[in-house]
């Protein structure tokens, strides 16, 4: 592409970032020392979990509670996870505690090693480089893989065919502006199924415009689909919870298995869907008279219902607790 072309497409992809893009989120506003962990934090927070969401209650009482790198790597990691309670993906907290006490300060600038930390990929590196510390660097993920296959017209193509891409497209001489419109297409305009293209600054030169679906690669995700029978006990006020030990669950509490055939017998409270990772569950849910039907009876802890208020738990255990309160059968106030 001629150089004068390129300067025009940056020039339009700025002027339309400066109309339409989402540059009121809090972490495009960042200045000082400590805003490459802010924008760590937020793109550790948006991995698989929607800007609204990440907004609403997750982004700003986490940086309450550990405004620098510095205090998150002095924390405990049920601290952690109590503020991560709901977000779902939780090794995404525990490798964010892990990183922090592995750079203890100040997160490394160059995305080479930044990569290197625990739960940090090439897309977070490369945004943490260029929203956090200013470099002119380029990174894809899924928003801006469809993006840029539509724009020049590549089918299938391999990340590192894609990187390339990204790397010669790029606007050395406002990298965030340009990073950030690339980003804020993909999630308005740039649409995998219903492309808005007359709405897109690219769209004069845009190869794919007349077939854009033709370049939207369909990953087909196989579900693991499970049915989970979990059991509440509860003595003199107190509710049975475990430590679980699926990976994705680990160092968090939630309500423990049955173990015994003799579902039939226990009153049900509910049932309710429930997703993580590859897996659809059905979660049903029942009142027992005995913890001896819970798997690892003996490792079962009991909880009053303010102990519970701070205590490291999944959103599938929020979600018990929503059905029991429902039911009138137990009421905690997690907030």
């Amino acid at each position: 592409m001629e150089k004068r072309t390129l300067d025009h497409i940056h020039q339009m992809l700025l002027e339309w970032y400066g109309i339409y893009g989402r540059k009121s989120l809090p972490w495009r506003n960042l200045k000082g020392t400590h805003a490459p962990y802010g924008v760590y934090v937020s793109e550790i927070m948006l991995q698989q979990t929607q800007v609204s969401v990440v907004l609403d209650k997750y982004y700003f009482p986490f940086l309450d509670t550990f405004p620098t790198l510095e205090v998150l790597s002095k924390a405990d990691e049920n601290a952690v996870l109590r503020l991560w309670r709901g977000l779902g993906y939780y090794l995404r907290a525990k490798n964010m505690l892990k990183t922090a006490k592995i750079c203890r300060q100040s997160l490394p600038s160059d995305p080479k090693e930044l990569i290197k930390l625990p739960g940090i990929g090439a897309y977070t590196a490369g945004a943490i480089a260029c929203f956090g510390f200013g470099r002119a660097v380029s990174f894809v993920d899924g928003n801006i893989k469809r993006v840029l296959s539509r724009f020049f017209a590549l089918k299938a193509p391999s990340m590192g065919e894609l990187q390339r891409y990204a790397q010669a497209f790029l606007n050395h001489t406002d990298s965030f502006s340009h990073n950030q419109a690339l980003l804020d297409i993909g999630a308005s305009v740039c649409l995998p199924l219903l492309p808005k293209c007359p709405l897109c600054p690219l769209q004069s030169h845009c190869k794919g415009k007349d077939t854009p679906t033709l370049y939207t690669q369909k990953s087909k995700i196989t579900y693991k689909q499970l049915v989970y029978d979990l059991g509440v006990y509860i003595q003199e006020g107190k509710v049975a919870l475990a430590l679980d030990n699926i990976l994705s669950y680990q160092g968090l509490y939630n309500f423990p298995k049955i173990c015994s055939d003799r579902l039939l017998e226990f009153p049900l409270i509910g049932s309710f869907k429930h997703f993580y990772t590859n897996h659809r569950l059905e979660v049903r849910v029942y009142l027992l008279s005995d913890k001896k039907y819970l798997e690892d009876s003996k490792g079962v802890v009991l909880f009053t219902p303010q102990e519970l208020a701070d205590l490291p738990i999944s959103a599938m255990t929020l979600k018990v607790l929503d059905l029991l309160a429902s039911k009138e059968i137990l009421r905690v106030h997690l907030d």
